[in-house]
C-alpha cells in the first residue's frame, strides 16, 4: 500500500494530470453518472486556497477533481453566492471593516443563537467589497497568504468558471451546489430553491444526465426540490452521526435503515454521509469495521459519497497519523484507499489531487 509521507513531495505532480481509468460501474439506475468513485473537491480545494473562492473551484479541476462543490446562501437581494455558513465573520474581513460595524447582530440559526454579520444583510453590491479569508488559519497557515485577494463568488460566475474549464481540460467538470439552511432563508422570504433552478435551468444542467448534484442536510427540501420544482438533476441527501434535519421529525439514523433508504431512492440519488458512518472509530481512535450502509444504500439504488476527508493529522483516525503535530500531514492517501474499498461511488476531500491518487490505487493499480 503507498504511504502518504513517501508521496508528500510529488503531491504538485498530480497538477494538470489526467484523471485515471477507472472501474466499470457496479450498478446503474435514474440520475447515475458514467464514472465510479467521484472526486469532490470540497469547497474547492480548501486545504489548499481559502475555501469557496473561485481559485479554489479552478485549482480542484485543475488537481482532477470531478466536481466543484459549492456552499450557496442568498444575499439581501436573492443573489446565491458560496459561503459555507450565512454568516460570514470567520471567512471574510468583514470583521476589520468599519463601515459595516453595525451590521454585527445575533439571529436565531436552525435553532441555534449565532452572532455575526450575515449574508442577507448585504447586497450582492456590497459583498463584493469584501474579500474572503482562511476559515482555519490555525490549521492551515498556508492559507492565509491569500487572504484578501479573492471576492466572494456567485453561484453563475462558479458555473462560468465550470464552463471554461471543461473546455479548456477537455473534460466536463461537474457542479455539486448545497443549499445551506433552506428553511431559514425560505422563512426570511429568500428561498434558495427558486434561484437554485433558475441557475441550473439557464445554464442547461437541468437534466437527469448532467454533471449536476443538488444536496442539502435537509431531506424535505429535496423532495420540495423534486416534488414542486420538478428538478431533474441528481441529488444528494447529506447526512450526520447524530440528530435530525432541522424541522423534521425524523433522524438522520431513520433515513439511513434499508426501509428509509428505499423512500429517499423516490427523490434522491446518493447520500452522502459522514465518513464514520461508513467506518466508524474505536474507542481508541483508531480506525474500525465498515457498516452495512454502502450494500444497504445500492440495495436501494443509491450512491454513497462520504464527507469529509482531510490529510492533516488532526483529521485521520489515530492510526493513520504520522507524528505528534496535528496539523502535518498523516497517511491520507492510506485512509482514502481503505475507504474506497469498501465500494464508495465517490468522496468530499480538501485536498483533491490526494483523491485522485488514492482513487488511482484502487482502480488502476498505481
Amino acid at each position: 500500500m503507498l504511504r502518504f509521507g513517501a508521496l508528500a513531495a510529488g503531491v504538485p505532480a498530480v497538477l494538470g494530470a489526467a484523471t485515471p481509468a477507472l472501474a466499470t460501474p457496479q450498478h446503474e439506475g435514474h440520475g447515475r453518472h458514467d464514472e465510479d468513485s467521484l472526486v469532490v473537491g470540497h469547497r474547492g480545494a480548501s486545504g489548499y486556497r481559502p475555501e469557496h473562492t473561485l481559485a479554489s473551484y479552478e485549482l480542484a479541476a485543475r488537481m482532477g477533481a470531478d466536481f466543484m462543490e459549492p456552499d450557496l446562501v442568498s444575499t439581501k437581494d436573492h443573489v446565491l453566492v458560496a459561503r459555507h455558513e450565512p454568516e460570514i465573520g470567520g471567512t471574510t474581513d468583514v470583521a476589520s471593516r468599519p463601515e459595516f460595524a453595525a451590521r454585527k447582530r445575533t439571529v436565531v440559526l436552525d435553532g441555534v443563537s449565532v452572532t455575526g454579520w450575515f449574508t442577507h444583510d448585504f447586497t450582492l453590491a456590497e459583498l463584493r467589497t469584501l474579500r474572503a479569508t482562511e476559515r482555519i488559519p490555525q490549521v492551515r497557515q498556508h492559507n492565509t497568504l491569500y487572504n484578501g485577494l479573492f471576492q466572494v463568488p456567485t453561484f453563475q460566475e462558479i458555473l462560468d468558471l465550470r464552463k471554461k474549464l471543461s473546455r479548456e481540460l477537455d473534460r466536463e467538470i461537474g457542479v455539486f451546489p448545497e443549499t445551506k439552511h433552506p428553511t431559514y432563508f425560505r422563512r426570511l422570504g429568500l428561498d434558495l430553491e427558486t434561484p437554485l433552478v433558475r441557475a441550473l435551468r439557464r445554464n442547461g444542467l437541468d437534466r437527469a444526465d448532467a454533471k449536476v448534484f443538488v444536496q442539502s442536510f435537509e431531506a424535505k427540501n429535496l423532495e420540495l426540490l423534486h416534488d414542486e420544482y420538478r428538478l431533474r438533476a441528481p441529488m444528494v441527501f447529506l447526512t450526520s452521526a447524530a440528530g435530525s434535519p432541522f424541522d423534521d421529525t425524523k433522524t438522520y439514523a431513520d433515513y439511513l435503515t434499508p426501509a428509509g433508504l428505499r423512500q429517499l431512492s423516490r427523490y434522491v440519488d446518493g447520500i452522502g454521509p459522514e465518513k464514520n458512518q461508513i467506518i466508524p472509530r474505536n474507542a481508541d481512535g483508531t480506525l474500525g469495521t465498515p457498516t452495512g450502509l454502502v450494500a444497504d444504500a445500492h440495495a436501494a439504488d443509491i450512491k454513497v459519497m462520504p464527507y469529509t476527508f482531510r490529510a492533516e493529522n488532526q483529521f485521520l483516525p489515530v492510526d493513520y497519523r504520522v507524528g505528534t503535530d496535528p496539523n502535518a500531514y498523516g497517511r491520507a492517501i492510506d485512509e482514502q484507499v481503505t475507504f474506497l474499498k469498501t465500494g464508495l461511488d465517490g468522496l468530499f476531500t480538501d485536498q483533491p489531487d490526494i483523491g485522485v491518487l488514492a482513487r488511482s490505487v484502487v482502480f488502476a493499480k498505481v
